[in-house]
């Protein structure tokens, strides 16, 4: 099967210890059923050490967080005990494949990676925006001398819009919100702060960040407008594509501009070029609302 994914996709590789953010703590660890019987298997050594972790065999296997919420596999180096022990092909799925994520399209399978991840935020705001995607070889690194796939008609109107460097970047998102008929200034920002106010966090300080910071136009400052459009190209991607009719498409597009204004209104008060407090920002908003479905659907429905 064909897979296709955003130019900066062969880029990435997890920097393991020298993450600030390890996925290895505050996440429940599930262990798919195949990897399970394949720990189980195992004699001796670290083997029964992992089967000794493993809670909820009967309903959903997941590893026993430790002090701090840590995986119980993560050494004091930041690294995993699993991997250095038996190698990566003893990792369950989710470890294996965070922070990818997958759509399946009518021209093939894509992937992306979640900007929740440190270094994939990284490089979500540091890559040009492209209209097309690569083609990937079974080793995960970009085919050789084939031409680029041209993304879905929809999303490529999109990313033209953001591209498009003679408009300035307000207009060129009022443009987009109302090729889809959305308004979000027909909505006064104590609706927003409602909104975000009932949402679920992860960190509780963030429920009061989000809901007095945001602002349908934040005065954004002009060095973070190419990150922003970044980031709310990898939201369309990730959160428009699976759309399966034009509703559908609109719903997830005003999730998309709604993110992309709060992560402005968190900018908007930074020193001119702090990208690392931007990603930041980026990286942990993504953590907050695009990882739970619940506070996904309700940003979707707010416009219908």
């Amino acid at each position: 099967m064909k897979l296709y994914a955003p130019a900066y996709y062969p880029r990435f590789a997890c920097i393991a210890d020298r993450c600030r953010h390890s996925c290895c703590i505050g996440w429940e660890i599930d262990v798919d059923e195949d990897t399970l019987q394949r720990y189980d298997a195992l004699e001796g050594g670290y083997g029964e050490k992992i089967s000794a972790s493993i809670e909820g065999r009967e309903d959903c296997p997941h590893f026993c967080l430790g002090e701090g919420e840590r995986c119980p596999h993560l050494n004091e180096c930041g690294l995993c005990r699993i991997i250095l022990s038996l190698g990566e092909d003893y990792l369950c799925d989710i470890c294996r494949e965070h922070p990818r994520f997958y759509h399946e399209t009518v021209h093939g399978r894509e992937v992306g990676l979640g900007m929740a991840c440190e270094e994939a935020c990284r490089l979500i705001l540091e890559s040009e925006i492209e209209p097309q995607l690569i083609l990937l070889g079974e080793d995960g690194e970009e085919e050789a001398d084939t031409s680029r796939f041209d993304t879905l008609p929809a999303r490529a109107q999109l990313y033209a819009l953001l591209r498009e460097p003679l408009l300035p970047y307000a207009t060129r998102l009022e443009l987009m919100a109302a090729t889809y008929e959305l308004s979000p200034a027909d909505y006064p920002d104590a609706h927003w702060r409602a909104l975000f106010s009932n949402l679920e966090y992860m960190n509780k300080a963030n429920r009061v960040r989000y809901a007095t910071c945001f602002s349908t136009a934040p005065d954004t400052p002009a060095w973070a407008e190419p990150y922003l459009a970044r980031a709310l190209s990898y939201f369309i991607f990730r959160h428009c594509t699976p759309a399966e009719d034009a509703q559908q498409f609109a719903a997830s597009l005003g999730l998309c501009l709604i993110l992309e204004r709060l992560l402005a209104s968190l900018s908007r008060d930074l020193p001119s070029g702090d990208l690392a407090a931007l990603q930041e920002h980026a990286r942990t908003l993504s953590e907050e609302l695009e990882y739970s479905e619940d506070n996904t659907d309700a940003i979707r429905s707010f416009f219908f």
